[in-house]
């Protein structure tokens, strides 16, 4: 019995302590941003193998749950944006918070190098291309978010096919207002956005690289041009602190969560996709009195064990569409 009590205590002071204010990793709309002053690791006095086994749970099912809702509703759209340097664990964050998920209803696009297709178009154009239908998550790996940063990082934009009178030193801020406004756009017409920056410490970068290289199972994800992107590091906070600044809207928010510890960070975007999921408050449709009818002739049938109970299902369905 007192084993049990401490038990009870335990959790009960543990999920007092899983309790995460989202907004804490929020970007406010006009904020000044330096990636400096962000931490990269767990932040909260949380039991781990708590978070992992039972919090996680219990996150995931409800995820489903509004999943559910917002596919049956057909009204709504969520867009999930994942950007971070190489390593940071995005792919793992897909995998483990989204994998439980109807894939019915949810989209998973990485966004590569651009193709020759898709230089010869605005660089939106295939990113509108893979925005998700209403009902449906759409998840970027990576994003539009490219061209204002690693467009920027390797003095892309000269190699690019836009007229050469519009390459000024106002681009960058042109592309910021274009991306604030089509964010917008999409949110007013019912596409709710949420921008997920996964912020990794160099040293732990370097860490999970060098697993790529020693670890055999790992090798698969090795790429010369990570180990390649390490030396514009700086260069690539100082972008991704402008872009978040620049970008941050109360329509389309940043939020900044730390990746050092991959349970910390997954569990952390399930509570911000939640919270977005809870924001849209999606419903399962109302039913007609019809199928609420027709669903209680199936319900008596089926209770009755009548052998004959698919044709006369048959014949409800065909007296009800009379």
């Amino acid at each position: 019995m007192e084993e049990e009590r401490i038990t009870a205590e335990k959790v009960e002071k543990t999920e007092k302590k899983v309790k995460i204010d989202i907004d804490r990793y929020r970007a406010k709309e006009g904020e000044k941003i330096s990636l400096k002053k962000f931490s990269t690791n767990c932040d909260m006095d949380v039991d781990k193998e708590y978070v992992k086994t039972v919090s996680m749970t219990a996150a995931l099912e409800e995820l489903s749950l509004y999943q559910a809702k917002l596919y049956a509703q057909n009204t709504y759209g969520l867009i999930i944006v994942l950007q971070a340097m190489d390593a940071a664990g995005k792919d793992g964050t897909i995998k483990h918070v989204f994998s439980h998920l109807d894939p019915n209803g949810v989209h998973v696009v990485s966004f590569k190098q651009p193709t020759t297709e898709e230089k010869d178009h605005d660089y939106m154009w295939r990113i509108n291309k893979a925005l998700p239908r209403r009902g449906n998550i759409g998840i970027f790996n990576r994003s539009h978010y490219e061209d204002v940063v690693v467009t920027r990082v390797h003095d892309l934009i000269e190699n690019d096919k836009i007229p050469k009178d519009l390459v000024n030193k106002n681009i960058w801020k042109t592309r910021y207002r274009q991306i604030r406004d089509w964010e917008r756009y999409l949110a007013e017409n019912g596409f709710h956005i949420i921008k997920i920056f996964l912020h990794v410490s160099k040293d732990e970068q370097r860490d999970r690289l060098a697993e790529r290289i020693l670890n055999k199972k790992k090798n698969w994800k090795f790429s010369i041009a990570d180990i390649n992107e390490r030396r514009f590091w700086d260069r690539y906070q100082d972008l991704y602190s402008e872009m978040i600044e620049e970008t941050s809207t109360e329509k389309a928010p940043w939020y900044i969560v730390p990746a050092d510890n991959k349970w910390f960070t997954r569990y952390v975007v399930s509570q911000i996709v939640l919270k977005a999921m809870k924001d849209i408050a999606p419903k399962f449709p109302e039913m007609s009195k019809e199928i609420k009818e027709q669903l209680e002739e199936f319900k008596k049938l089926i209770e009755s064990g009548n052998i004959g109970m698919i044709e006369e299902m048959q014949d409800v369905m065909k007296g009800g569409n009379k």
